[in-house]
């Protein structure tokens, strides 16, 4: 398959293009990503999380700074989960990357899914292997926001970084979002603003709170926009890194997530399977509305009817 050889080869054009089928659902995905998977599993995947206007994607932006500092390639993937008419994340995310623009050890890409089979939360992990395929050393996933999907998103990476900013609230808020518990490094961004130590001692007091972990997560101060604190923050991230690896923890964590995504896959082929013989079932649908079957035993009978079918209808 030559667009497989090209991306090994690292060509940007084929990268751009698979990651395009991967929002698509292209009919070729499954060979694509067949042919891909024995060449990934090497990238250091990081995700970025955090509500709007803490300042991401300047974040992301020092990020790649380092990364290729510390003589990584690096590729940016900036992911919005919900909207299929943005492309991704804002076009101003990129002009703010664009510092970076004419580095060919970087690939921007925004992203968002536009008929892939079970959504963002399973796009994400196939863009990211194209990537690591293509032979981007670190890989940052950067979300728009803190809904569930998006942090369903960050989560499927080596190490979370959950940024806030000076006046981030009410900490419940926070940890209704699921933030707390994806975090492996917390980022006070903005930090040169007032407010910046009351956040950092509010999270502190929030981690002494609760359980022992064998990996307690540090709160770093940053000021991407001047910039301040990025150096402080790559030694974090690489101290979680040797953590994983040191404890094994890596290995485990990326056998359950790829366990996590088949599974994930498995279902939403099924679901897809099991409404196309639904809708084409009139004499079930009656059965059930004259109370002559219920629904549990009409969903094994589906349930039976689709693992037996060869293929998912279109």
């Amino acid at each position: 398959m030559e667009l497989v050889e090209r991306i090994l080869e690292g060509d940007r054009r084929a990268v751009a293009r698979a990651i395009s089928m991967v929002e698509d659902g292209d009919a070729g995905l499954a060979e694509l990503s067949a042919e891909l998977f024995p060449h990934t599993g090497r990238a250091w995947t990081v995700g970025l999380t955090g509500s709007p206007g803490v300042g991401k994607s300047t974040l992301a932006g020092e990020l790649v700074r380092a990364g290729r500092e510390h003589g990584l390639e690096v590729a940016v993937l900036a992911i919005d989960p919900t909207s299929p008419f943005t492309g991704g994340a804002l076009l101003g995310d990129r002009v703010r990357m664009q510092v970076h623009a004419t580095d060919p050890g970087v690939f921007i890409r925004s992203m968002a899914t536009r008929g892939h089979l079970g959504g963002m939360a399973l796009a994400a992990p196939e863009a990211v292997r194209i990537l690591d395929a293509a032979g981007k050393d670190l890989v940052i996933v950067e979300t728009v926001g803190v809904g569930q999907a998006e942090v369903d998103v960050a989560a499927a990476t080596d190490t979370t970084l959950v940024v806030l900013a000076p006046g981030w609230g009410d900490a419940v808020q926070v940890a209704k979002a699921g933030i707390l518990e994806i975090a492996d490094v917390f980022v006070v961004n903005k930090a040169d603003r007032e407010g910046a130590d009351a956040a950092v001692r509010d999270l502190e007091q929030m981690l002494r709170m609760g359980p022992r972990l064998p990996w307690v997560p540090p709160v770093v101060k940053t000021a991407a926009a001047v910039p301040d604190g990025i150096e402080d923050l790559w030694m974090a991230m690489s101290s979680h890194r040797d953590q994983l690896e040191a404890s094994g923890r890596l290995t485990e964590d990326r056998r359950a997530r790829l366990l996590r995504e088949v599974e994930s896959l498995t279902v939403e082929e099924l679901r897809d399977r099991v409404r196309a013989a639904l809708s084409g079932d009139a004499a079930l649908t009656e059965d059930l509305v004259e109370r002559r079957i219920d629904p549990y035993a009409a969903a094994a009978a589906m349930i039976d009817r689709a693992a037996a079918a060869p293929e998912a209808a279109p």
